[in-house]
């Protein structure tokens, strides 16, 4: 009988994980699963792909709304600066500069298979996570944003809330181009960011420059 030394015997034993390391483990394979096969995906697919028990995933989590939360919290809420609504406010800085500090900042966070398929997939299922978002994006950096830009414009329409959205469409836009349409796209996402904010500038009569407050 061939004998297995205690060495060896631990060395093929599978290392107990911890519960918060199990949890992170099914966040990112439901990351994974929900934003290559949709928010229709069920919970025993992901659990055979995530390599867990189905009864396992819902220790963790007790329902798939609760698993689409955490997906939500790790993909979109985790991702946002908390430093951006003050680069966007900064008028120490002109405001050519901190729009497209921002938009570079927010197209490295959100530029990937994950983010621009997961929201794509909930606004077509009809899930909440995509108005939450928004709204959230609206009230802490669009709306802010908005304020510079009406503080600054000399036309006269001052740009209004729509217009921002507008703005910010165009540049998600290169994004969903990417990874979803899988289309060709310029390599340099500045370049074409500068340009999309140029000429929003250039619509409002908008000098880019903002100067600080006496």
């Amino acid at each position: 009988m061939k004998t297995i030394h205690a060495s060896s015997a631990a060395a093929v034993t599978p290392r107990r994980l911890s519960p918060e390391t199990r949890r992170e483990q099914i966040v990112d394979a439901a990351v994974a699963f929900f934003a290559e096969v949709g928010l229709e995906g069920s919970t025993r697919e992901l659990s055979q792909r995530a390599g867990v028990t189905q009864p396992l995933l819902y220790k963790y989590f007790d329902s798939k709304a609760s698993l689409l939360e955490a997906v939500f919290e790790r993909v979109y809420m985790d991702r946002l600066s908390s430093a951006w609504p003050g680069l966007i406010t900064d008028r120490a800085r002109s405001i050519r500069e901190r729009m497209i500090s921002f938009y570079v900042a927010y197209a490295d966070a959100v530029f990937t298979y994950d983010w621009m398929r997961i929201f794509m997939f909930s606004g077509l299922a009809g899930e909440r996570i995509n108005a939450r978002y928004l709204d959230h994006l609206r009230a802490s950096m669009l709306e802010p944003l908005l304020q510079e830009l009406a503080d600054a414009a000399k036309s006269e329409r001052p740009p209004e809330l729509e217009d921002v959205w507008n703005l910010h469409g165009s540049i998600v836009y290169l994004g969903i181009r990417k990874f979803v349409y899988q289309s060709q796209v310029p390599q340099d996402f500045r370049q074409q960011i500068e340009r999309a904010v140029d000429r929003f500038l250039r619509d409002f009569d908008i000098p880019g420059r903002l100067e600080a407050a006496d």
